[in-house]
């Protein structure tokens, strides 16, 4: 074979299909996969791309067309039944977990219980952490997050795109297939993992079949950080729109952009941005262009196409996108791997490993599709060489069915195949098949549903059996935490620079909280809970948190506990004779006890003496004068 055909990367798990690695070269087939084998494509991408549409085949019940390609026969009998579909919903919904909260670091000391002041950066953190709650519902951040890591798990990447939509007055978020996305890596990308400092977005627009002489075009959208430049203008009054240098009244001083400053000595051109606390002097700069696909020559590919032969596109407000500033200091993009990148960059599809565990069951669902169908509809032999109607040599097809009487002469016999042995080993070939994907997939059958609840073991089983999901969704989350925090900090940067007039204060660190996804016993929970508050092995706020985590309809922990102690009045009591103080109570119960005013004294009737006339005052007393 020689050691450089033996190909091992992100993708390899796929060479055993002759239609992703060709023998001869290990390239995909350009019958297959024609669009991962344009010319434009680089080289480095063809395996990536053509592994995005075998795995979304897979997903879709569509191998049996991969397979119909490669070895050109006809394999519409083959049966799929949706397990690589059923697998890629199952990780997601678990990775994801129930609900995902986005918390602000220090939001939660905004508040204080002791009547004090809270510190300025908590309330900022409380501030920043409502107004990211409201963008994300406002662009639907839990849909896009579904259909974002849904893309993730299936075909290891996934890419977020934000832009400043002025009219909304918000950032936007698109989800990207990562089918569109080329980033421009350095050569040492497999030792880096820093993110390129430019990046394309990159896709074929068919000719329009209504307008006569249209092309098929290629579209380019181009993100790149470079240098500070002089301020530019769009210029429409040539064959083709771009930008031009912008210069002063007398044509030869070119023109800053607003709040720029030159530094001479450097010759080069800073800017203080909104979110930062010093002077850069880097920009992104935006390019969307269309080429004729006529006009790319068989040298070129996505990153070194020719200006000379591109038509740029023009914003809504007149702006030409020919390398506009977008006064940002960043590229407004998130790549999301699925896996840990063990090159820095790409990451590894949930589907990659189990393809040929796929590929079994398919066949074997085949065969017993095709098994059933002699089950059911048995083979028949019948011995009659004396039949009715027949010459003896002569061989006659009766057809069977339902209730059917065949009448047969002496010596006439009726034998049957019996297929249904057959069948149940099949069967059990399947259920084999089914508990090494679970095995390999690290995914238990009380995850995908196989278990059926009336035979569920306890509780705490259950529970030991969701163990080898956990290091792989912890896997799974730690590539994803820094991209999230990222996204979110490139959210507060961008209403920075809408110059949103909420958005103050210094941009915070944010982060995505997974929800739980294991299934919750919340009789046990609530017992539990109940007992060692109880017994005083744990506190109210750690029970009602555990309650919270449980899925106990439970909006604020603190409101909670506040209505809890309302109505315990034993416990009020026995503050009150520990301490003796009624504010203690009070604080406790939530009211304001004003302690009764102190009785008057008594006031007693004059005493009388035994015959009944009243006592005498003493000699002396006031009594007498």
């Amino acid at each position: 074979m020689g050691l450089a055909r033996f190909i091992v990367d992100r993708w390899s798990a796929l060479n055993y299909k002759r239609a992703f690695a060709d023998p001869a070269y290990k390239q995909p087939n350009r019958e297959v996969f024609p669009h991962a084998m344009r010319t434009w494509v680089p080289k480095e991408d063809h395996r990536r791309l053509a592994s995005y549409t075998l795995f979304a085949a897979y997903a879709h019940n569509q191998a049996w067309e991969v397979a119909s390609i490669q070895d050109h026969t006809d394999a519409s009998a083959r049966r799929e039944f949706g397990d690589p579909a059923m697998l890629v919903a199952a990780i997601t919904s678990h990775m994801l977990g129930r609900e995902q909260t986005i918390t602000v670091t220090g939001a939660e000391n905004a508040e204080t219980s002791d009547g004090t002041t809270p510190d300025p950066e908590a309330v900022h953190a409380a501030a920043v952490q409502e107004r990211l709650r409201a963008w994300a519902k406002a662009e639907q951040f839990s849909l896009r997050l579904q259909q974002a890591e849904r893309k993730a798990v299936r075909e290891g990447d996934t890419v977020y795109l934000l832009g400043l939509d002025a009219a909304k007055g918000r950032p936007r978020l698109s989800v990207i297939d990562a089918g569109f996305y080329f980033p421009d890596l350095p050569d040492n990308a497999g030792d880096s993992a820093d993110y390129p400092d430019r990046i394309h977005f990159a896709w074929e627009v068919d000719a329009d079949p209504t307008v006569s002489g249209s092309k098929a075009k290629l579209r380019r959208l181009t993100f790149e950080l470079g240098p500070i430049g002089t301020r530019t203008i769009p210029d429409t009054d040539g064959p083709r729109p771009v930008r031009v240098p912008a210069y002063d009244t007398d044509g030869a001083t070119p023109l800053m952009t607003g709040g720029d400053v030159y530094n001479p000595e450097a010759g080069t051109i800073s800017r203080l941005y909104p979110w930062n606390d010093t002077p850069s002097t880097i920009t992104c700069y935006l390019t969307d262009a269309e080429w004729d696909l006529d006009d790319i020559k068989a040298d070129q590919d996505v990153h070194t196409l020719d200006y000379r032969y591109a038509s740029f596109l023009t914003r809504d407000d007149g702006e030409v996108l020919d390398h506009l500033d977008l006064q940002l200091d960043f590229i407004p993009a998130v790549h999301v791997p699925n896996s840990i990148p063990e090159d820095g960059h790409w990451g590894e599809s949930s589907l990659a490993v189990l393809l040929q565990l796929f590929d079994e069951l398919q066949g074997t669902d085949t065969d017993s599709s095709r098994a059933s169908a002699t089950t059911g509809a048995p083979i028949l032999g019948i011995v009659n060489p004396d039949a009715k109607g027949g010459r003896r040599g002569e061989t006659k097809k009766i057809r069977v069915q339902p209730g059917m009487c065949v009448e047969l002469s002496q010596g006439g016999n009726l034998i049957t195949v019996d297929t249904s042995p057959q069948l149940a080993e099949l069967r059990n070939k399947t259920a084999e098949l089914q508990d090494r994907l679970s095995l390999n997939a690290r995914m238990p059958a009380v995850a995908l549903g196989a278990i059926d609840p009336t035979k569920a073991p306890s509780g705490f089983a259950i529970d030991l059996s969701y163990g080898p999901m956990d290091p792989m969704l912890d896997s799974m989350h730690l590539p994803r935490d820094d991209k999230y925090s990222l996204l979110f900090k490139m959210v507060q940067r961008l209403f920075k620079a809408g110059q949103h007039p909420d958005w103050t204060g210094p941009v915070v660190d944010t982060r995505l909280v997974w929800g739980t996804y294991k299934p919750t016993d919340k009789a046990a929970v609530l017992e539990q809970v109940r007992s060692a508050v109880k017994d005083g092995v744990m506190s109210l706020e750690t029970g009602i948190r555990l309650l919270d985590e449980a899925g106990f309809p439970i909006n604020d922990v603190s409101e909670e506990i506040e209505r809890i102690q309302s109505r315990q009045f034993e416990q009020a009591r026995a503050l009150a004779d520990a301490t003796g103080s009624t504010d203690a109570v009070g604080d406790f119960l939530g009211i304001d006890i004003n302690p009764d005013p102190p009785p008057p004294a008594p006031v007693l009737p004059p005493t009388a003496n035994p015959a009944g006339q009243p006592e005498q005052p003493a000699q002396g007393s006031r009594g007498n004068e």
